[in-house]
């Protein structure tokens, strides 16, 4: 080989391998070949997609995957371009860490890079050296959809919208109500027409733009059962569980949007941080739900509520048992008022519930329905409403969000699963909706926080799976120490619940009372008070829900003060009480607990109704109203 050549070969080498890092077709990689005497390159290999890395700070990077590349292949692509350090660090999608194999990632999926719980080290990491011309290279455009499908087309339409705006200088708009980073999108005329909400904007993510920050992607957030920068997908999960539009839950998806607007309070390169708005600042990627704005007057926290429509009360209040809402408050149910028309159910007034970022958690908590306290939620269903949840399939739910939604973990999609089979059993036993909200609902005796009715019977189905057969040899051989319940989250934020309820046994022992015992006590007992009711009311009315934080340190537009902002995430966080855990079930565990819950429903059910016979019904707020 002469020196000219070889000289030659050597200079390209660098450049292939950069651009074989981030996805160059092999055609490109053929011309730049094609100077030198080297065979051309193999066909494209089948199996090509793109999907979108982001770390656990918030930075964001679209590539392309081939058939052979793996996680130590994205995490290099990562770090040449983003220049941040890559070791001791895990790549994950959904509850999957990934390694080898990667042919089962679908296009246009988000992955997260995570640090390690154990051995990270405390050393400047080392970094590989490179050139601006490949920091941050990413070739996406202003707005693409992740996972898109057919359900999707109205947002596809919506993204146009906005991509075209941009292009044409109509900026978007910061919204300064909130405790998380939201923006509103323009059309070209400049009408508002979508909501943006960026996954590592969320209350205490890494660059929250209104100080409250302290924790990573994937680390527990508001709810310890909602991990911080995954509440984007749970909006697109409420909008797709929402069949045929029956709730009115407007058009959701996930997004990968690019922008100067938003707000990095850590550069992937050093430097200060910039505030949101900020136009001078480089552009950045972030991964976020993008949701139509819908036009309203007002939200239900600043009207009465005698003059909603019951069926749309009972709509919302449907989808809120499903997806187990544990953030309806009156504040995230927007009103319209149509003058001189009629709406969908013969009424001057339309609803439309919105963030749903607090639904799907990982276990069973204490939800917040404000509509058990509204005149319509004791109203019977209509025979519509009793067909429409006759009809619902978890199996199918389960299925289309593996589909559409492949990142969701499994203990959201169970608790799914759970929640929409006592739906269908308690409404075919004739609840009203107040009534099965009220078993979905802790209650507080004392200082004490009790199970609610749903968790009780979950905690002796639990106990039942372990005494069957099968499993109760194997539970023989386990350790007789206290039941755990952890939320297997990273490093020091590996928080452990003990339930008082177990007493220290497990489910091997019987320590706790027997569904049908804790329905009669909690039919006689009465509401002692709704004071309490009305100071949590309002904390939501805030967009807080958190009891540690004085609904003082909230600004009246939402945000923080400053003594609320140098608080520390768990300073913030409120303690809570985990009963029952679902997700550390087996599959055939899991199939044998929804047997034995769906049996011990059914006799709850009927030990429910004979303590209530003859009895008064407890007293609900706005039992007066007139419709």
């Amino acid at each position: 080989m002469s020196p000219n050549m070889d000289s030659a070969i050597k200079s390209q080498v660098p450049a292939l391998l950069l651009r074989r890092l981030f996805g160059a077709s092999r055609r490109d990689e053929a011309k730049q070949l094609s100077r030198s005497p080297a065979p051309a390159p193999a066909p494209a290999p089948v199996g090509r997609r793109r999907v979108f890395v982001q770390t656990e700070t918030g930075c964001v990077l679209g590539m392309d995957l081939d058939r052979g590349d793996n996680a130590h292949t994205v995490k290099r692509r990562l770090q040449l371009a983003l220049n941040v350090p890559t070791g001791e660090t895990s790549l994950t999608f959904g509850d999957r860490v990934l390694e080898n194999d990667l042919s089962f990632i679908r296009p246009d999926s988000p992955l997260l890079l995570t640090r390690n719980s154990i051995n990270r080290s405390c050393s400047t990491p080392c970094l590989c050296p490179v050139s601006k011309d490949f920091e941050q290279k990413d070739c996406s455009g202003l707005v693409e959809m992740l996972g898109c499908s057919s359900s999707c087309d109205r947002v596809k339409r919506l993204v146009d919208d906005v991509v075209t705006a941009i292009r044409n200088g109509v900026d978007p708009v910061p919204i300064s109500s909130g405790l998380g980073g939201s923006y509103y999108f323009r059309n070209v005329s400049g009408d508002r027409v979508a909501i943006v909400k960026p996954t590592d904007e969320e209350p205490f993510a890494p660059n929250n733009p209104k100080g409250f920050v302290g924790r990573a992607l994937g680390q527990p957030g508001l709810k310890k059962s909602v991990r911080v920068g995954e509440t984007g997908f749970r909006e697109v999960a409420a909008y797709l569980l929402d069949h045929e539009n029956f709730a009115n839950v407007p058009a959701t998806a996930l997004v990968k949007i690019t922008h100067s607007i938003f707000n990095i309070n850590c550069p992937v390169n050093g430097g200060s941080p910039a505030p949101a708005h900020d136009q001078n600042q480089q552009v950045n990627s972030k991964i976020a739900s993008f949701q139509q704005f819908i036009a309203h007057d007002f939200d239900a926290s600043d009207h009465g509520t005698s003059s909603f429509p019951v069926a749309a009360v009972h709509r919302i209040g449907i989808l809120d048992i499903r997806i187990f809402n544990t953030d309806r408050h009156a504040g995230n149910v927007l009103v319209r008022k149509l003058n001189g028309g009629t709406g969908r159910f013969g009424c001057q007034t339309e609803l439309f519930p919105i963030d749903h970022g607090m639904c799907l958690p990982e276990n069973l908590e204490d939800p917040y329905f404000e509509w058990i306290h509204w005149a319509q939620a004791s109203i019977p269903f209509s025979e519509e409403e009793l067909e429409y949840i006759r009809n619902l399939d978890p199996g199918k739910d389960v299925m289309m969000l593996r589909r559409e939604l492949p990142m969701i973990r499994e203990a959201c999609l169970r608790v799914l699963v759970l929640c929409t089979i006592f739906l269908k059993e308690a409404a075919a036993f004739g609840l009203c909706l107040a009534e099965i909200g009220e078993m979905m609902t802790r209650e507080f005796r004392g200082m004490e926080e009790e199970p609610s009715h749903l968790e009780v019977v979950c905690m002796e189905a639990r106990k039942r799976v372990a005494e069957w057969e099968p499993f109760s040899a194997r539970a023989e051989h386990e350790d007789d120490t206290d039941f755990q319940f952890s939320m297997d989250m990273l490093g020091e934020y590996n928080d452990v619940i003990r339930s008082p309820r177990f007493n220290g046994s497990g489910f091997k022992g019987s320590s706790f009372k027997s569904p049908l015992s804790k329905l009669v006590e909690s039919v006689e007992e009465g509401n002692d008070s709704h004071e309490d009711q009305n100071e949590s009311d309002q904390v939501f009315y805030t967009g807080w829900n958190t009891p540690n934080v004085p609904s003082k340190a909230i600004g009246q537009n939402g945000s923080a003060t400053k003594s609320a902002m140098n608080r520390s995430a768990d300073e913030q966080l409120p303690s809570s009480m985990c009963f029952v855990k679902l997700s550390d079930m087996s599959a055939d565990e899991w199939n044998v607990f929804l047997q034995k819950f769906q049996e011990l429903l059914k006799e709850a059910l009927h030990e429910r109704a004979r303590a209530a016979a003859g009895q008064r019904m407890k007293q609900r707020l706005g039992t007066s109203c007139k419709f």
